[in-house]
């Protein structure tokens, strides 16, 4: 089910409630609305200020792959032909210049054009339309948010329950994932809902013979294996697979990942790594100990940060490690009596505001990325040769539990609460850099 975008003005003129698809008009054969003539005089005339207004901040916020959507759709309804859509996406590798073409080059097609194309984004980002207060436009009047697009408030039951599961995850339902947009849109990262579009990657590297002695056989990996593809898979991503790669080789799987152009077009991405690991990072299959074939974190990180991993900044980027980092067994005796200290925050320091919103702007060299490890550093990893991995069991247990309604912070606590009363490895975040939220919406 498609999440209704906006009620035509006629209906809010007649006071009544609707909710249904929106679709782009055909720039040359139709009307460039839903509703009256008359209407599409109006907003079509306000249409081209409205997008000389917002300009400066599309420009700064709008990411690759809804210039390439939008784009698309102009294409699509004729607006703009096959020549000048290649001419706006080659007029430089720079997002912000694409972006100012676009705004510029549907500017020069007339009010018509402009109106389709805030309808557009409107459609395909519309947390983005919402701050840029376009969604207000389409409805009538700047001073209205999404009043007449909000649901019901008294939800029924059916309506707020996760409907039927798809490869083992409880699906999002309409009433809920309407809620979490209309309440948290400013808070989380917004998804691609066109499937025709979205091209989600997740890559899965796993080790599971190695030639020292030293490093056994993973028996039960095959088994992690199969369930991550599962999962992953059922969250709509396209997964990859390598099994028994050096840390070289791990390496350049990763970078070749990172280049993918698919990410451009793609709103998030999974990796994850299974291996036998050391403190150092995580063993390839020619590892003999410490400082032999390891492939460190740090490069990981450095391969999917906002400099190697472009197509993919400003959406969030999760890595799973499966591995041993140390041989510590991660557990103290303590008395019942004992309890944690917390430590105090320090309160943030703020640069100075002397960035230019509008030219190139810097950006972290890493952020939207968070890493979850199945255990704690200089810890151990527990693996079962017949059901797997115990951390990989419970993250998929939980996320095919809560995925439907909770982000994925709050997934990754449920996985640490599980350990908590079994004290085998204690699951740990690093490099936690998502500015947002990200729900997975799994069914959408």
């Amino acid at each position: 089910m498609q999440l209704p975008v906006f009620p035509s003005p006629s209906f809010l003129r007649a006071g009544k409630e609707a909710y249904f698809t929106f679709t782009v008009s055909c720039y040359h054969r139709e009307p460039c609305c839903d509703s009256r003539p008359e209407d599409c005089g109006f907003y079509g005339a306000m249409a081209d200020k409205k997008l000389e207004e917002v300009r400066t901040q599309f420009v700064e916020k709008v990411n690759r792959a809804v210039i390439r959507a939008v784009l698309d759709d102009l294409q699509e309804k004729r607006v703009l032909n096959e020549e000048e859509v290649e001419e706006m996406m080659e007029k430089s590798a720079l997002k912000q210049e694409q972006a100012r073409a676009l705004i510029d080059g549907v500017r020069r097609k007339g009010p018509k054009a402009s109106l389709i194309a805030i309808k557009s984004i409107h459609s395909r980002d519309p947390f983005l339309a919402e701050e840029l207060d376009l969604t207000a436009f389409l409805e009538g009047s700047p001073s209205q948010s999404l009043q007449a697009l909000r649901p019901r408030a008294n939800l029924s039951m059916e309506e707020t329950q996760p409907v039927e599961s798809r490869q083992g995850i409880k699906l999002c339902p309409p009433g809920v994932f309407e809620k979490i947009q209309r309440e948290e849109s400013t808070k989380i990262y917004p998804i691609i809902r066109d499937l025709k579009t979205r091209t989600r990657l997740a890559l899965i590297i796993c080790n599971i013979s190695f030639e020292s002695v030293c490093f056994p056989r993973r028996d039960g990996a095959e088994v992690d294996v199969a369930g991550m593809e599962r999962l992953l898979t059922g969250l709509g991503y396209k997964v990859e697979t390598h099994t028994n790669l050096c840390s070289k080789d791990m390496a350049d799987c990763l970078r070749e990942f990172a280049a993918r152009k698919e990410h451009e077009t793609s709103d998030s991405t999974f990796v994850v790594l299974m291996s036998h690991g050391l403190r150092a990072g995580l063993c390839g299959v020619k590892s003999q100990g410490e400082n032999s074939d390891i492939l460190s974190h740090d490069t990981i990180y450095s391969i999917l940060n906002n400099k190697n991993c472009p197509a993919l900044r400003d959406k969030p980027k999760v890595i799973i490690i499966q591995a041993c980092r140390g041989e510590n067994k991660g557990i103290i005796y303590v008395r019942s009596t004992d309890a944690p200290s917390a430590d105090s925050l320090s309160p943030a320091s703020w640069l100075p505001e002397d960035y230019e919103s509008d030219a190139i702007r810097r950006v972290h060299v890493e952020s939207d990325l968070i890493c979850f490890c199945s255990t704690t550093p200089d810890n151990v990893s527990w693996r079962s040769p017949q059901t797997g991995s115990v951390f990989i069991v419970q993250l998929i247990k939980q996320m095919q539990e809560h995925a439907w309604c909770s982000h994925l912070d709050e997934i990754f606590r449920e996985v640490q609460q599980a350990f908590s009363n079994n004290p085998l490895q204690m699951p740990t975040k690093e490099r936690a850099t998502l500015l947002k939220r990200f729900y997975l919406f799994p069914g959408y």
